[in-house]
């Protein structure tokens, strides 16, 4: 028996050591691009050109005069995507929540065939509908400003999936029920009772909308024409040299600048997203 307990210990300890051997190289995969992004900020463009460095260079702040000197305005750049992620974020987080509730809370006729539709059209790229969109755009006066990329933020299918799934594994509709008998009215039900409840759901789908629509270049691209209005990944896309030389230097250095917001929020509401899942994952 003790021949038997031993080979079993050490074989979970050969497991263990696999599988932690395994999640630190999938880690140090998925740092080293954003490693060498940040490395290559800091080096020339002759020595990105003359091969993959790990070590940090000198050239920062040559790499930031220049970033500067072909009318990047990280300032500019940096309040327009804030603006624009933020608002996006509250629509879609709110208004899919609200839609996940009434799927959940009511049943009426057409919810099942709603929810089809609303399936089907989470699998239209938005590719697909960008000439239609922008000429609507177009012909409201709406280009050149931030609600074509605000508004439409009210309808996120895959948001809204992911709330009614969380929905029907957390929610009673008996605390419905009470909040009605007390003379509580729909809208108030939702917003006392039902927002607190979503609140891990909601803040991980915030931060994957945040991010989503931080690295949104598509749409901007389209829409946006004036310099006063471009997002960071818009600028960071309009950077490059004369045609005898690019400085990758600079164009390294906006990309870090832009991914530097998001690393940021991660970090803060990391916590947010394994509780979600966690909680969304559980059903009583």
């Amino acid at each position: 028996m003790e021949k038997v307990q031993r080979s079993e210990i050490a074989g979970r300890r050969i497991s263990k050591t696999i599988i932690y051997i395994v999640c630190i190289l999938l880690s140090v995969l998925s740092i080293l691009p954003f490693w060498i992004m940040f490395v290559n900020a800091t080096r020339s463009t002759p020595e990105i050109q003359s091969g993959l460095s790990l070590l940090p260079s000198t050239h920062l702040m040559s790499n930031l005069h220049v970033l500067l000197d072909k009318s990047f305005d990280p300032v500019r750049g940096f309040l327009n995507s804030f603006i624009i992620s933020s608002c996006a974020t509250i629509c879609t987080v709110y208004f899919s929540s609200l839609t996940a509730y009434g799927l959940v809370a009511y049943n009426w006729k057409m919810r099942q065939p709603f929810f089809t539709f609303i399936m089907c059209v989470m699998m239209v790229p938005a590719q697909a509908s960008a000439i239609g969109f922008y000429q609507f755009m177009y012909k409201l006066h709406w280009t050149n400003s931030f609600l074509p990329l605000i508004l439409p933020a009210i309808a996120a299918p895959a948001v809204v999936f992911f709330m009614r799934q969380y929905l029907l594994a957390t929610l009673s509709i008996e605390i419905v029920e009470a909040a009605r008998v007390d003379g509580s009215g729909e809208f108030k039900t939702f917003n006392r009772i039902i927002l607190p409840l979503m609140m891990p759901a909601i803040a991980t789908q915030a931060i994957f909308a945040f991010v989503g629509n931080w690295n949104n270049l598509f749409m901007p691209l389209i829409l946006l024409t004036q310099k006063e209005k471009y997002t960071m990944p818009v600028m960071v896309s309009l950077l490059r040299g004369d045609i005898y030389k690019t400085e990758f230097g600079s164009i390294y250095l906006g990309l870090a600048l832009t991914a530097l917001p998001l690393f940021i929020v991660y970090f803060l509401l990391s916590r947010y997203i394994i509780a979600g899942v966690a909680l969304g994952g559980v059903k009583e």
